[in-house]
């Protein structure tokens, strides 16, 4: 019998995706203002990669996938699971500050001073603000339900004495103990979103995890100009007339196009093989159905896809640049956007030969009879034909 690898090892999908949305400010920059960047000499539109990833990671709460808990606040986390396995509140509390005294320090003014550790493998999602009081601070420290759940049942194990269980002095040494106690657990990551998303933990290295999704920032593919609301608010028991509120938004309006790309092998390295077609219905379900936060309740932006290709390749990413901003055509930047995204990947695919490793393509939006729910089917299969042809290598 061959021996087992890793049946998905170079093999991703590559997800090259066009949305349009009318007034809207999907990610604000410090000022309130709608993301922008210079692409080619014009000014675009722009998303960020933290900004859509945040929406994809909480759509896929929804769905019903094992998912990780993102907080600063680290010890009511720990202290909540050592309740649950019969510790008194006093003990539960200390085992949960002992864990956040590895990760958060404290300045000179008694104040929590965050350890530089991130959620993401890149950057703290947008959205997400930090707060300087004692009871938070910019570390976002990642665990899955696992292994929250490894870290109670080490305290339990001494009796909820948290000196018995971390029992070094320096904080680097702390970190690795902690790292130690998860790492007891062999079946890898529960955490589908630690998987997809990855995690980065500065004084733990052995906490590190690559992330299998890669998403590039949302730009629009044609130049684009922030607009400004002006808008009234009325009081209503007001006697005397007039605006009792005035103030002003910036908006815009675009077809984005969006790169993201799953990187199978690793999130197979990361599950060690365990549950990737779930994982990759939930993964692709909340990539349709997320969009950014930003002012929905203001400035509602809830467009669907327009138009996708989705390819199954190996070797290196590839991302259209959309460098030449299009031109308006027909009344829109929809159509214009479509001829160069199939015109690009179709270049790209004879300019690269066998580079390319392209093992099957799908186009949404064109075909009515072909859904997101066939697109999910699709991909699933092809995760599963890797499987087979990966059993005996």
């Amino acid at each position: 019998m061959g021996k087992r690898v890793n049946p998905f090892t170079g093999l991703r999908f590559e997800f090259h995706i066009l949305q349009s949305f009318p007034v809207t400010c999907l990610n604000r920059d410090d000022v309130g203002s709608p993301k922008t960047a210079m692409i080619g000499g014009s000014q675009r539109a722009r998303v960020s990669s933290q900004s859509w990833k945040r929406a994809v990671r909480l759509a896929m709460h929804d769905l019903g996938v094992t998912h990780g808990v993102r907080t600063k606040l680290i010890s009511p986390l720990i202290a909540e699971a050592c309740r649950s396995l019969g510790a008194t509140p006093e003990q539960a509390r200390a085992c949960g500050d002992k864990v956040e005294a590895v990760f958060i320090k404290k300045d000179e003014k008694g104040k929590k001073k965050s350890a530089k550790t991130k959620g993401d493998s890149d950057t703290q999602d947008e959205e997400v603000g930090s707060d300087s009081s004692s009871e938070k601070t910019d570390t976002l420290l990642f665990l899955s339900p696992k292994e929250i759940s490894v870290l109670a049942n080490e305290f339990k194990k001494q009796e909820f004495d948290p000196g018995k269980v971390i029992v070094q002095s320096d904080p680097k040494k702390q970190a690795k103990e902690i790292a130690d106690m998860i790492g007891k657990v062999p079946e890898g990551i529960d955490a589908v979103d630690i998987a997809l998303f990855g995690r980065m933990v500065a004084q733990a290295a052995e906490l590190n995890v690559e992330a299998a999704a890669s998403f590039a920032h949302a730009i629009s593919t044609h130049k684009v100009a922030n607009e400004v609301e002006f808008f009234t608010a009325l009081d209503d028991c007001a006697v005397d007339p007039g605006a009792a509120h005035m103030g002003s938004l910036e908006f815009n309006s675009a077809t984005y196009y969006r790169y993201v790309s799953l990187d199978l092998g690793q999130l197979s390295q990361t599950l060690a093989g365990q549950h990737i077609p779930e994982t990759i219905e939930a993964f692709v379900k909340a990539l349709f159905v997320s969009v950014p936060a930003a002012r929905q309740s203001t400035q509602s932006g809830a467009s669907p896809w327009d138009f996708a290709k989705i390819l199954v390749r190996t070797g290196h990413r590839i991302q259209i640049p959309f460098e030449t901003a299009i031109k308006s055509k027909d009344g829109g930047f929809l159509k214009p956007s479509i001829e160069e995204m199939k015109a690009y990947l179709n270049r790209q695919e004879k300019l690269h030969g066998s580079l390319f490793g392209k093992k099957a393509e799908y186009t949404y939006g064109e075909d009515e009879n072909f859904t997101i729910d066939d697109l999910i089917s699709a991909l699933k299969q092809q995760a599963t034909q890797a499987i087979v042809e990966g059993i005996h290598v």
